[in-house]
């Protein structure tokens, strides 16, 4: 899409990954998508964490923030012991209010140009089994759904059931 951009996401970006995912957890919330994401569940610490031990990503579109994902190189919480070939896309995120339509399949371009350029071969990711909406989403994408976590634990400690979605690159 002309004009927006990704960067690795950088200190000065924690509020607004927040202030985004908060954000994007009301607009579930108000669409009746009541199981998936609460305001006030991660903080600034977590997304510090994930830049620590993976890769945060931010979308702008002419200067303004549009969206942001995070990047895992593994994810045994939801996928077990895995050879490297794979990379995890976790809270995917779209700005509602100033984003262009087709901005959040843009980010999952993005997202898997990355995972291939690191030379792994899928593209992971797990998504709210009840989220029947979202699980559309990602089949429609090419994604293939390749199997289902049980009790997978999640902030605010309730544990939740996900599909596990899988896309080739190669």
């Amino acid at each position: 899409m002309n004009g927006l951009r990704t960067r690795p996401a950088d200190e000065t970006d924690l509020a607004a990954l927040v202030r985004l995912r908060d954000d994007a957890a009301r607009w579930m919330l108000a669409r009746g998508i009541a199981d998936q994401w609460r305001p006030g569940e991660l903080d600034e610490d977590h997304f510090r964490r994930i830049m620590a031990s993976g890769e945060v990503w931010v979308a702008e579109d002419r200067g303004r923030l549009a969206g942001a994902w995070e990047l895992w190189w593994a994810d045994e919480d939801a996928w077990g012991p895995q050879p490297p070939v794979a990379g995890y896309v976790h809270r995917l995120m779209v700005d509602r209010g100033s984003a262009r339509p087709g901005t959040g399949r843009w980010l999952l371009r993005a997202a898997e140009r990355r995972v291939a350029e690191a030379g792994r071969a899928f593209v992971r990711l797990d998504c709210l089994a009840t989220n029947a909406r979202l699980n559309a989403y990602y089949l429609a994408d090419g994604y293939r759904r390749v199997g289902h976590k049980m009790g997978k634990q999640q902030p605010g400690g309730v544990p939740k059931s996900f599909t596990l979605f899988e896309k080739t690159l190669r």
